[in-house]
């Protein structure tokens, strides 16, 4: 199905002048500067490329049929959301926690609608009354409602919807108020999703909150967690379809003891004991760094990123983190990847033939799109195109350890800019959101869902390694696809 080109810088700077041919000269300039060509570098140790020439962190154009979410999305749907012992209000209309609600897959353990909270929705569901006389006196009275309905309940976060901040309503005030009327921890999240350009300032705002209402709080305590020489947080894993789980078991093969793992099945008491970790083990850079960054200023916290997809990968991963301990977790480190290193050969042995040369198209969030990429290689496969829904510069210059020269990058893609993409360089696979899905299905390429793995996973760890490669022979090599053609196969 795919066809048969060479990825080379000419030809796919070709082709990102064509797609801009059909915008109006002022929006054309505007695109041309998200859109590039993984360029070659002098030799680097590490560097394969150069990505990070194209801008990022930008105002998507008006009137661009834009993939990206909003603050909102980053706070409530991304950090919060899946701390599981405390209750998340949707403070405004119901629309926005209603289409926001339990679509991570964010696994968990617990029971629901006891000790655990994350599949439910909880809305203040604003009117119009409440917009004209304000909406304080209310979430007042949804925390004391809560706090009834669910007395296991940890504590609550109030997650702005835009008429929030529109209308000036205080909610750092209620919380306050409320903390000392119930005694738990109440924190007041300005994620209105208004802010910003995408939902990366979402990340940024939830981990401001982390910071000022929960961890620096928490470590003014009089009493604290006493600290063991392999504690080590892993933080800004999801639990996605389970992935923290299998990274966990890694990291406690190797003789670690995880202390926290948020905001993926994360309790607060987790997150208050932060700070008192050896390190900090970072999955996901784009939406925990910030939080990372204040440990290690304010309390010594040394953080490092990992990355657990493809047995590559985990393998440079275990031994940099190993690297940080002494020599028994370092030889620990070694055993563990021998271990499993059968269980690599034999999904490489399964799978790699009928992987091989296969090419894939990414379009993921702030992360994956360089962090699977070696997980493709693993399998014999061939990144074509990849690009980042709300990354920042230093999230491009990090592609460049993980894409070749040649490579399609696109940021802040429109949907038309991808179909076109997608049509002229005909990959075999693509790997996006629940948006891109169906369009690119009915072009007769196969897809996987990458935001939340389609409904499969785990995909961390070497057993996720196994799933992973399934799931991407079940996609390409699904015998569907030879019953009927791709849109530009048809004749006239």
């Amino acid at each position: 199905m795919a066809k048969d080109i060479n990825s080379t810088v000419e030809q796919h700077e070709q082709l990102i002048e064509e797609v801009l041919a059909a915008y109006p000269e002022k929006a054309r300039k505007k695109r041309a500067k998200h859109l590039g060509v993984a360029q070659p570098v002098a030799e680097e140790p590490g560097i394969l490329s150069k990505c990070d020439s194209v801008k990022s962190n930008i105002k998507s154009v008006p009137g661009v049929m834009t993939i990206r979410g909003c603050s909102y999305a980053g706070s409530k749907g991304v950090v919060w959301g899946p701390v599981k012992d405390m209750l998340h209000i949707s403070h405004g209309p119901v629309g926005c926690g209603h289409y926001s609600w339990s679509q991570r897959r964010n696994y968990y353990t617990g029971t629901t609608g006891v000790d655990s909270f994350v599949t439910m929705q909880v809305t203040t569901d604003f009117q119009e009354n409440d917009i004209v006389f304000g909406g304080d006196k209310k979430l007042e009275k949804a925390i004391d409602e809560l706090n009834t309905l669910f007395p296991l309940n940890n504590g609550i976060s109030i997650q702005s919807e835009c008429p929030i901040g529109l209308i000036g309503d205080d909610i750092e005030a209620v919380s306050r108020k409320k903390k000392k009327d119930i005694g738990k921890t109440i924190v007041p999240v300005r994620c209105e999703g208004f802010r910003g350009v995408s939902q990366s300032l979402g990340h940024h705002i939830a981990n401001d909150t982390l910071r000022d209402w929960v961890i620096d709080p928490a470590m003014q305590a009089e009493t604290r967690r006493e600290a063991g020489p392999y504690d080590v947080n892993v933080i800004g894993d999801y639990n996605i379809g389970g992935d923290a789980w299998s990274s966990r078991i890694l990291l406690e093969e190797i003789g670690l003891n995880v202390i926290g793992n948020w905001s993926g099945d994360a309790t607060l008491a987790e997150i208050e004991a932060a700070p008192t970790a050896k390190l900090n083990l970072i999955h996901c850079y784009r939406s925990m760094s910030y939080i990372c960054r204040h440990m290690e200023e304010k309390y010594g916290v040394q953080w490092m990123e990992y990355n657990f997809f493809g047995p590559s990968q985990i393998a440079l991963s275990l031994r940099a983190i190993a690297a940080r301990f002494d020599e028994t977790i370092q030889a620990k480190a070694e055993a563990v990847i021998a271990k499993y290193q059968p269980l690599v050969d034999a999904v490489n042995a399964k799978y790699r033939p009928r992987l091989e040369g296969k090419t894939v198209m990414l379009y993921v969030g702030g992360l994956r799109p360089r962090h699977v990429v070696d997980a493709y290689h693993d399998l014999g496969m061939v990144i074509a195109g990849t690009g980042y829904e709300f990354a920042h510069a230093d999230d491009y210059k990090r592609t460049g350890h993980y894409i070749k020269e040649g490579t399609l990058i696109y940021d802040d893609v429109s949907g038309y800019e991808l179909e076109k993409f997608i049509e002229r360089i005909r990959p075999d696979l693509v790997g996006s959101g629940i948006k891109e899905k169906y369009p690119v299905q009915k072009m007769g390429i196969p897809f996987r869902q990458m935001h939340s793995w389609d409904y499969s996973g785990p995909y961390h760890g070497y057993d996720g390694y196994a799933i992973f490669a399934r799931d991407m022979d079940l996609a390409i090599n699904n015998p569907v696809w030879g019953l009927f053609d791709a849109p530009w196969k048809k004749s006239a």
